[in-house]
């Protein structure tokens, strides 16, 4: 009786721990650009964390032209790889064509950044 608690306990545990792995992530935007979670996709730069300082769109390339993947608000952090020059854009009051490529391979202007113009991202693409 005493082997057979424990095969069902091990038989149990085993699918605990199945289940936790596979439970979708609640998060609003894709965990691979959230801090601390970077991943091997990106094959230029070091992982940085940018901050947003307003709302910002990221978007499929370096352009408004190209579309919006997700949005995020003010004070979010982001993990970022590079930066490259792409469309120019002026908003807020600022001007100039730096976006930082996202660890997902997503863009984000630099201008809606915290920092300089690519938010502290030095390593170009």
């Amino acid at each position: 009786m005493h082997v057979r608690v424990k095969v069902l306990t091990t038989i149990a545990a085993g699918m605990l721990a199945t289940t936790a792995m596979a439970a979708p992530a609640a998060a609003a935007t894709p965990p691979a650009d959230r801090p601390g979670t970077g991943n091997s996709t990106s094959d230029v730069g070091i992982n940085q964390v940018v901050t947003t300082w307003t709302s910002a769109n990221v978007r499929s390339c370096a352009s408004t032209n190209c579309g919006i993947v997700y949005s995020v608000g003010a004070n979010t952090g982001l993990n970022a790889s590079c930066w490259s020059h792409g469309q120019w854009v002026n908003q807020n009051g600022v001007a100039h064509d730096k976006w930082v490529r996202l660890y997902s391979g997503n863009w984000i202007w630099g201008g809606l950044l915290k920092g300089d113009e690519t938010g502290g991202v030095s390593t170009r693409c």
